[in-house]
Formats: structure tokens, C-alpha cells, sequence
């Protein structure tokens, strides 16, 4: 029994969503369009302002898509509505983050900058210099640049250099014992 699946997403006011053949799902709302085409066999019915997701069979392939379906649509849902964003500090000295136009410019230590242009559909905002808040509708598009931005230059465990999430935590290692026998 899928806890998560069988629970209705609410709609709330201004969001439209439109299940069309093969179950191609489409989310309409104030922040913008989302659209998905999303497993054959899983049953999306829209019904007075709730979406609910059922399974045609006990099946495990069955069981394991009901709750992801269910959440993917949530999180389309979720995203035309408040949106999600992710945010990234940077440790180190001479580190730094600043907007050239619509290019994040990162100085991270090398003998360039490092240059960035946002996919569609996101936004990148600098409010500090160590600072990077990532935002956009879809959940998935956001968790993607951000990973690309912290591939950049991952924290290391020694002196916590590097881009981080805010909420992450960098488990610290000790340097080198001095060699005594």
C-alpha cells in the first residue's frame, strides 16, 4: 500500500492541469507552464480540484510508479505555484560569485573566471558575494544547475574550500600528523 500515492494533491486556486493521451501531464499557473509525459500505466484523474493517481495492478513495477507519479505531478503542482530554489555559499579566500548580465561569473581560484549562463525557465541571484540563490519552477531543472554550479569547485574536507549547498555540512578531516615514531 503506497502511503504517498493514494493521498490527492489539492489544487489550489489559478493552477490548471490537463492529462492527455499516454499521460502527458500539463500544469498551468502563475509561475509559469510545466509539462511532463509521464509513465503509460498509471491512472491521473482530475476531479473538483484534486488530482489523484492510482495503479491498475498490485505489481511491484506498479507499486514502486504510484508513488512517484503522484509526487512528480505534486512537485509540478508545487512549482507553478511557490516555485524552488536552492542556495549555494562559497568558502574560501578570494572565492566569489557576481552577475554579468544574465552569466554567473564565479572566481574560484583558477586562472579565470568561471562563466555561466542559466538554462530557461531559472533564475540566479548573487545577494552576497559568497551567496548564490538558484530559483525556478521545476524541481528538477533547479537541483540540476545547482549541481553543476557546486561541480565547479566541491567543498574539500580539509580547510572547507569550495561551493556548498546552505544546508549541507562538510565533514572535516585532519591535516597530517607530524611524523613522530
Amino acid at each position: 500500500m503506497s502511503r504517498i500515492g493514494n493521498s490527492p494533491i489539492t489544487l489550489p486556486a489559478g493552477v490548471d492541469v490537463k492529462v492527455e493521451a499516454e499521460n502527458a501531464v500539463t500544469v498551468k499557473g502563475p509561475k509559469g507552464t510545466l509539462s511532463a509525459k509521464l509513465h503509460k500505466d498509471m491512472i491521473i484523474e482530475v476531479k473538483d480540484n484534486t488530482v489523484t493517481v492510482t495503479r491498475p495492478s498490485e505489481d511491484k513495477a506498479h507499486k514502486s510508479l504510484h508513488g512517484l507519479t503522484r509526487t512528480l505531478v505534486n512537485n509540478m503542482v508545487v512549482g507553478v505555484t511557490e516555485g524552488f530554489t536552492k542556495t549555494l555559499e562559497i568558502n574560501g579566500v578570494g572565492y566569489r560569485a557576481a552577475m554579468q548580465g544574465k552569466k554567473l561569473a564565479l572566481t574560484l581560484g583558477f586562472s579565470h573566471p568561471v562563466e555561466m549562463e542559466a538554462p530557461a525557465g531559472i533564475t540566479i541571484e548573487v545577494p552576497q558575494p559568497n551567496q548564490i540563490v538558484i530559483s525556478g519552477a521545476d524541481k528538477q531543472a533547479v537541483g540540476q544547475f545547482a549541481a553543476q554550479v557546486r561541480e565547479k569547485r566541491p567543498p574539500e574536507p580539509y580547510k572547507g574550500k569550495g561551493i556548498k549547498y546552505a544546508t549541507e555540512t562538510i565533514r572535516r578531516k585532519e591535516g597530517k600528523a607530524g611524523g613522530k615514531k
